[in-house]
């Protein structure tokens, strides 16, 4: 029998059962794993940003062209995404990730080889694009979700903010490495790093607290499902065993797709051209690395208290607020161009980083609370190709409107276009309507 509930009146979360603490310790030393492999894993990825000036300089390419390479590999994340859902859901995250730190690890190395752009595609796009999907955002949202259910905006929150603290270390000693060795020496320090500190770590990587013989943060008894029911306010959806197949034939799929499509357009535009873009327009090369470093690092405070704010108030108002961030981004490189001032720059810096990063803290819990089940992770993955399709046309688009008319103006306006519809329509997919935070859950029952 279905378990029923009230849209305004959902039963409490229960508390954890008294005594019961190796959960809460397994699940956040999991959370420190991730927040170590996205400080390093993403920022190797990141590092095109820094690469993408001297390797411009060196052959002389395109730069429409150059940027590709990125976007490249957003386009084999596409191809591979679903199968990494899928081999999560039958073999767990340890295979996954692993696989992304050994296909990483060979990009970086063999990029010091590339001599024609195809090389550039195979290596900084494909193998690094390509594996960066197994092991950070995607991979971590595939299995850290099962841990917690009440903190569930929280730890997704930390083990991201990883990516703060290794872009304000790693991101200025690459910069460092690349003006007194180059950029093949700064592939080979990343690509050594990666394999060296990512290969042995996520070896202690647990699919679901089941496979312990323990429940997630939140949950009391064995329901079978994360949250045990208590959270949910449309039964009858949560009732369904969703499939894939049954996924994607509801607008709520679509809606959220479109969201990840706009938010991932405007994070990965702005990402891979402002050191370009800023150097341009006045700004030191030291300063415009810094500048990519500050973002990562005042993401850290952002992320983690607007996560833990998306478990209070619902995951929809965060996404928008993240949205809003690259809007206000936008707007502020523009005005950069003719007014380059200090507190203009670090206004975009604050706008992308503290507002803009927090997207990822309810990426994976958006889709875990829609269309949680056995068959999540497939789900997840093929949900993830718009966000992958997102951030490759993002600097895609923007080098070539570069290349054709001079500026990276018109390219700013149409990120930002796509983060106001991006906020607009995940109001339409609507999480809130099919499981409430713990926070509107003790609302409510007050």
């Amino acid at each position: 029998m279905v378990e029923t509930a009230s849209p305004h009146s959902p039963s409490p979360l229960p508390k954890y059962p008294r005594g019961v603490r190796l959960p809460f310790f397994y699940g956040w030393l999991l959370v420190a794993i991730a927040f170590v492999t996205m400080a390093v894993g993403v920022n190797a990825r990141t590092a095109f940003s820094l690469l993408f000036p001297p390797i411009l300089d060196e052959f002389g390419w395109e730069r429409g062209v150059t940027a590709g390479a990125f976007s490249f590999g957003f386009l084999v994340s596409a191809v591979v995404t679903p199968t990494i859902g899928r081999l999560n859901d039958l073999r767990g995250p340890r295979l996954v990730i692993e696989i992304g730190v050994v296909l990483m690890g060979a990009g970086l190395l063999l990029a010091t080889f590339v001599r024609e752009p195809w090389q550039l595609y195979l290596t900084l796009g494909a193998l690094v694009g390509g594996g960066v999907n197994c092991l950070a955002y995607t991979g971590q949202s595939l299995y850290l979700t099962n841990w917690f259910v009440r903190r569930r905006g929280l730890a997704l929150s930390i083990a991201f903010s990883g990516v703060g603290i290794g872009a304000i270390v790693i991101l200025p000693w690459l910069q460092g490495l690349i003006a007194s060795a180059g950029w093949r020496a700064a592939c080979w320090a990343l690509g050594i790093l990666v394999l060296a500190v990512l290969a042995p770590l996520n070896l202690l990587l647990k699919r679901r607290p089941e496979d312990l013989g323990l429940e997630p943060d939140g949950m009391a008894g064995k329901s079978g499902t994360a949250g045990g029911g208590n959270n949910i306010v449309d039964p009858a959806w949560t009732a369904i065993d969703w499939t894939l197949g049954r996924a994607v034939r509801t607008a709520r799929f679509w809606w959220m797709a479109l969201a990840y499509f706009g938010g991932l357009f405007s994070w990965y535009a702005v990402q891979v051209h402002q050191t370009k873009y800023l150097i341009e327009i006045g700004f030191g090369p030291g300063e415009a690395a810094w500048a990519l470093g500050l973002v990562s690092l005042v993401a850290v405070p952002g992320q983690i208290a607007l996560g833990h704010l998306s478990d209070r108030i619902g995951r929809e108002w965060v996404w928008t607020i993240g949205n809003l961030g690259f809007v206000l981004c936008c707007l502020v490189l523009i005005l950069l161009r003719d007014h380059p001032a200090a507190p203009l720059f670090y206004l975009m810096i604050v706008a992308q980083g503290t507002l803009g990063y927090s997207l990822t803290s309810v990426m994976g819990a958006i889709p875990a609370e829609i269309f949680e089940g056995r068959h999540y992770g497939s789900i997840f993955g093929t949900v993830m190709l718009s966000a992958i399709l997102g951030g490759a046309a993002g600097p895609w688009v923007a080098g070539v409107l570069h290349d054709t008319t001079g500026s990276y103006i018109s390219a700013f306006w149409i990120a930002a276009a796509c983060s106001a519809i991006s906020a607009t329509a995940i109001w339409f997919a609507a999480p809130r309507k099919v499981r409430a935070v713990a926070g509107r859950v003790q609302r409510n029952k007050l």
